[in-house]
């Protein structure tokens, strides 16, 4: 059994990292162009809130639902004014970030093919209230985003923007250096995607920490502090320590 210890990085180094991250966005900015086109596959409340919060941003930002784009054209045009509605392949086609947010329970209808190659943030979470009890996320220890990112093994998964409410993610942006500004954690096995969504959420309007591997996404999941509670950047770095590291 893979203990705990093996599974997560330090997170009282999660300081260093952070620092570390920003450096590694800034050479990834500078060997690659930022993020300027976001698809966003769902368009419930909370691919909505992302595609708005997009926009609002700055970014050209595409929107597609499970079937042609001509079902959500009206939703769009009344929902999400300013993004584009479109088929689920044609909105990744040429995204630079795509943003999953359907029910955890339909993450295996996206095809994972077409997301080959691309950073994904992984926005969902395991709701067994709602989506009854799913056998890959009951049987496997894994944190769901680890689950997930096997499905979508062709892609860089990030997780992230789960653990906001949509309405608190319109709502609660600021801008960079506010006091307080609040943060979100970001886990994932691939550091120049974390890089990559790290400015595109400061641009959102929230700082970031980095907690480390996709293994450490339990930390945000449902049930747990953060999930449940809003915080700084420095108080999000004292609860994932609390969270992945209790008797230390």
């Amino acid at each position: 059994m893979v203990t705990n210890s093996k599974r997560v990085t330090r997170c009282s180094q999660a300081m260093a990292e952070l620092r570390r991250l920003e450096l590694v966005s800034s050479t990834h900015e500078k060997q690659e162009s930022v993020v300027q086109t976001i698809a966003v596959l769902g368009v419930g409340r909370v691919g909505s809130a992302v595609a708005r919060t997009a926009l609002a941003a700055g970014y050209d930002t595409r929107v597609a639902g499970s079937g042609a784009a001509e079902d959500i054209e009206l939703l769009a045009e009344i929902v999400i004014p300013g993004a584009r509605a479109m088929t689920a392949t044609d909105a990744v086609s040429d995204a630079d970030l795509v943003v999953v947010a359907v029910p955890l329970s339909k993450y295996r209808s996206v095809d994972a093919s077409m997301l080959a190659g691309k950073t994904v943030v992984d926005a969902m979470n395991y709701w067994p209230p709602v989506d009854g009890q799913i056998a890959d996320f009951e049987e496997d220890i894994a944190s769901t985003s680890e689950v997930v990112s096997r499905y979508f093994s062709g892609s860089r998964v990030v997780k992230t923007l789960n653990h906001i409410g949509y309405h608190e993610l319109e709502d609660d942006g600021a801008p960079s250096g506010t006091a307080g500004r609040r943060a979100l954690a970001i886990a994932s096995d691939d550091e120049a995607a974390a890089a990559a969504v790290q400015d595109v959420l400061d641009r959102f309007g929230f700082d970031t920490v980095y907690a480390g591997p996709l293994a450490t996404g339990r930390a945000f999941e449902p049930g747990t502090a953060i999930f449940n509670g809003a915080f700084s950047q420095n108080d999000l770095l004292r609860e994932l320590e609390l969270n992945l590291h209790p008797t230390h």
